[in-house]
């Protein structure tokens, strides 16, 4: 049984990295898939909210939407060599979501890169609403 504050776990797969993570909202399942994903990429302790980036996704279905959240924020990051800690969904519509993820620049002196993503996938994606929320389960090609 999990605790209230949980998160999400990682879980383990032969070829990939995944994750399941929780929710007490939508919302707040898409910020912590966000965060779930960010601490596989990077220890996230010794990142600072420096900067900032608008996060906008689709989809029609949750499955779909959550994929565009966090395949977003994936290329967000790596476009503009960010460390990121935090997600917050600002606006959460029908099939779409709104948000800004928080971090900084990447820097090797200060930050312990964790595994290298390079994708978001579909497979054994899904979201299910639950007794005590939302949950979802996620792997990342790496």
């Amino acid at each position: 049984m999990r605790g209230v504050a949980q998160r999400f776990e990682i879980i383990e797969h032969p070829a990939d990295v995944g994750f399941v993570t929780y929710g007490g909202t939508l919302c707040e399942l898409l910020e912590n898939a966000a965060l779930a994903m960010f601490s596989v990429g990077c220890e996230l302790e010794a990142i600072e909210e420096r900067e900032q980036r608008a996060i906008q996704a689709s989809g029609a279905d949750n499955e779909a939407l959550l994929f565009d959240w966090l395949a977003e924020i994936l290329a967000v990051a790596d476009a503009d060599g960010l460390a990121l800690r935090r997600a917050e969904v600002t606006r959460i519509g029908e099939g779409e979501a709104q948000g800004v993820v928080y971090g900084e620049k990447f820097d090797k002196a200060r930050h312990r890169a964790g595994t290298y993503i390079k994708a978001v996938t579909y497979h054994e994606l899904c979201v299910e609403k639950t007794a005590e929320g939302w949950k979802a389960r996620v792997f990342l090609d790496v």
